[in-house]
């Protein structure tokens, strides 16, 4: 009796066993199992990029100002709105819909690479009494934090098993160090130095950087194609760094409006924000590398490239007349 349980148990699970190999082992099951992953991926990528795909290129974005700069409000205000309110997407891994993107990643570092040179020039030129005097502590926070690669995931196998700091994680603390300086500028513990040598030299920074951008430009133009898979990144990332000197110039004409109108400038200084706002508005359904004369397949890159370089001529001519 008991043999024969036995031999009708190990028959059942035997008989488990089979049909389990005839379902999972069938090659009608694999088919369907992969037409149904592949039906998921073309619903689940396109919308989710969809859904994600953000270019907030609005030229009349302002910071929360509660006092101090009105440039460093918007810096943080910019960072919080790009690692916040529209997902941070440049570090996004191959399972999320973001990771499929390119033009919101390249915008959105492009506007980071900007703040960190803006928090370089705060904490070397702008928030120091003189180039002998004390680095502000969360300046100093602020431009080591904003130089974080903007492609950092919480997983890093290259570096660890372990779970790491991620790109959003830093540029949360860039906030809180603009924010505690803004804080802290209101009440008299900070500096910001409204010197027209500072200024000048904010200026003289800002050229250099967008001259490294216009030879990434030119590299591009000189080697028309209109397959290139790149240019779009360049473009993307240009005009973001564009969108973001921009804002942060637009506020340093107020945080600086006593040396603009001492020196009478203010009319370049409107045009040059103006050059920038067109560079950072262009908006093409599609970024061509064509040729440059092209009439059908134009070169976006080089419509780019003009205004950049003539914001970079109108800062040069400013630093020009703040030198006087």
């Amino acid at each position: 009796m008991i043999e024969d349980d036995y031999l009708y148990k190990k028959g059942g699970i035997s008989g488990f066993g089979s049909r389990l190999k005839a379902v999972f082992g069938s090659r009608k099951f694999w088919i369907r199992g992969f037409g149904i992953i592949v039906l998921i991926a073309l619903i689940y990528y396109p919308a989710g990029m969809a859904l994600v795909h953000r270019i907030d290129d609005n030229p009349d974005f302002v910071g929360n100002y509660q006092g101090g700069s009105h440039a460093v409000s918007t810096a943080a205000g910019l960072i919080d709105r790009e690692v916040n309110q529209n997902r941070w997407t440049a570090n996004d891994p191959f399972f999320l819909p973001g990771a499929a993107l390119d033009n919101m990643p390249n915008f959105q570092t492009g506007i980071i690479y900007a703040l960190s040179r803006f928090s370089i020039e705060l904490s070397d030129q702008i928030g120091r009494t003189r180039g002998s005097s004390q680095v502000d502590p969360d300046l100093d926070d602020a431009a080591g934090l904003l130089k974080f690669r903007g492609d950092k995931w919480v997983f890093d196998p290259s570096v660890s098993l372990l779970p790491g700091v991620t790109s959003e994680q830093q540029y949360r603390q860039a906030i809180r160090a603009l924010e505690n300086y803004n804080t802290r500028l209101t009440t008299g513990n900070a500096v910001f130095e409204r010197r027209a040598d500072n200024l000048q030299e904010t200026l003289n920074r800002f050229a250099n950087d967008l001259g490294s951008a216009s030879a990434l430009i030119d590299d591009k133009v000189d080697d028309p194609s209109l397959f290139d898979r790149t240019a779009d990144d360049v473009f993307y990332a240009t005009k973001g760094r564009l969108y973001a000197y921009s804002l942060i110039l637009r506020d340093l004409g107020t945080d600086f409006e006593q040396i603009i109108n001492e020196r009478q400038i203010a009319p370049a200084w409107a045009e040059m924000i103006g050059s920038l706002q067109s560079a950072a508005a262009l908006d093409p359904l599609v970024v061509v590398n064509g040729s440059a004369d092209g009439i059908i397949f134009p070169n976006h890159l080089a419509g780019l490239g003009f205004y950049l370089l003539r914001a970079r001529t109108q800062m040069r001519e400013i630093s020009s007349i703040l030198q006087r």
